[in-house]
């Protein structure tokens, strides 16, 4: 970004008042107005506005959405929030009547709402740009089923493997972002409209019926913990947190197979750009900002956990801080995930180095261990027996010899040595199929989970855009 590049929204301009929240839950309009269009329709439910009353308030809460989505709505930080700006105006179109929008409800019950509709969003962008990155990393471990690698612990080469089987180990940490992602949202889905400033309402509100038009499946348990509540803040951010660490492990992966020293990653112009100075250089700069980007997604998680350590129930001005970190937390991943996403199909490996370098007889100690323990040795006697030849072996070995005894040496061969591993999970062609084809069926239940979510999110749309019959 640029010097001349605009803060992201939820960025504090200066000589923005101090208490004024508006740069930040600005974002949280569209929902604002959702719930209280819902909140009107439950008013005229309970009997506490008449039909033309209610009417009037949606039809005015239905023109600030479209004044909002041209750029037309009068945002004034001296009115602090997204709340009181909306409420503000609507008395400017509606007159004294848009006084009654606010019956029943407080900013702590309405903020939490605005927030928990947002989360939902949130989730399905997040689990839509993994699926992409996922159905990548799936295609490519097909392509690459039988293309033999080392395998690695502790970065040192430990056995043979294929590349199809990397590629599926990086699926299935992405498998399990979603699957938290999904979780999360479906311990966020209470609507707390009803709960008030913490004590609920003397009034006869119907918190159950905003519940079911808003899409949640139930209505707050407490008053004082639904206002105070912001596990789902948390929860979300600690799933971006792992998201982007699992995407700076892949990240790191690629910038350490494209060196020279591995070689295993062609350097091509995919991986980004070359250096302003050296001409031979091309430099991992997409996996090298996607694996920097996982710092700051931490930090947004652990500044949320410091604003809500300690905060005494119900409601306090502290939580005014608790959206930014997630705004951007948001932002952030979506970002890296798009990166990888558009570099995983493009990125080109050099077969020949993978074969070669999975030739290394040193891979294959732990066969002639395990093909000891076959003829009825003990394992840790076969253990020590193959560890001495190797390094009786390497003692011996010139600088270009392959190091290993001569048994290992003349039986190297990768594809058997591979398909051998045939337990369940393993890269062995049978199992490798097996969970080639389970990574596929999983990642159409997650599109068919994505899909019942956009109908929820569906919702907020036909709310602000259409009258009800």
């Amino acid at each position: 970004m640029s010097n001349s590049s605009p803060p992201p929204s939820y960025v504090r301009s200066p000589g923005v008042p101090f208490l004024c929240s508006l740069p930040v839950d600005r974002a949280l309009a569209r929902f604002d107005l959702a719930g209280s269009i819902v909140h009107v329709e439950m008013l005229e439910r309970v009997g506490l506005l008449a039909g033309d009353e209610a009417r009037a308030l949606r039809d005015g809460l239905r023109a600030i959405g479209r004044e909002i989505e041209v750029g037309t709505f009068p945002w004034r930080e001296a009115l602090e929030d997204v709340h009181t700006n909306v409420e503000s105006r609507l008395t400017e179109i509606v007159g004294p009547l848009g006084g009654k929008l606010h019956t029943g409800r407080s900013r702590n019950d309405q903020v939490a709402l605005d927030e928990r509709l947002f989360l939902r969003e949130l989730v399905r962008d997040v689990a839509r740009r993994i699926v992409d990155l996922s159905s990548s990393l799936i295609r490519r471990a097909g392509e690459d089923a039988a293309t033999p690698m080392p395998g690695y612990t502790h970065l040192q080469r430990a056995q043979p493997v294929t590349l199809g089987h990397w590629f599926l180990a990086q699926y299935w940490r992405f498998d399990r972002d979603v699957d938290r992602l999904l979780a999360t949202e479906h311990r966020a889905n209470v609507s707390p409209l009803g709960a008030g400033a913490l004590a609920g309402s003397t009034l006869p509100l119907d918190p159950q019926y905003v519940a079911e038009r808003l899409g949640f499946t139930r209505a707050f348990e407490n008053s004082i913990d639904a206002v105070s509540d912001r596990d789902y803040f948390a929860e979300v951010l600690f799933d971006l947190a792992l998201v982007a660490v699992h995407a700076s492990s892949l990240a790191e992966e690629i910038v350490l197979f494209a060196t020279k020293e591995f070689g295993f990653v062609l350097r091509t112009p995919a991986l980004g750009s070359g250096s302003s100075l050296m001409p031979q250089k091309r430099n991992p700069d997409v996996p090298e900002l996607v694996r920097g980007k996982a710092g700051r997604v931490i930090g947004d998680l652990v500044a949320l956990l410091t604003t809500l350590k300690g905060l005494p129930l119900a409601y306090d001005r502290d939580l005014q801080e608790d959206k930014a970190p997630v705004l951007d937390a948001h932002a952030t991943v979506l970002g890296a995930l798009g990166a990888l996403a558009e570099l995983v199909p493009r990125l080109e490996f050099d077969h020949e180095r993978l074969r070669s370098a999975a030739s290394d007889p040193e891979l294959y100690a732990t066969d002639l261990a395990e093909a000891m323990v076959g003829r009825g040795i003990p394992f840790r006697a076969a253990h020590e027996s193959v560890g001495a030849s190797y390094r009786e072996a390497s003692r011996s070995a010139g600088p270009t010899s392959p190091v290993g005894p001569t048994e290992a040496v003349a039986s190297v061969d990768p594809a058997a040595a591979i398909d051998r591993r045939g337990v369940s999970g393993g890269p062995g062609a049978a199992p490798f199929a097996e969970q080639l084809g389970l990574a596929a069926r999983r990642l159409a239940a997650r599109r068919e989970s994505l899909s019942s979510l956009d109908r929820q999110i569906a919702r907020i749309e036909e709310l602000l855009k259409e009258e009800r019959k």
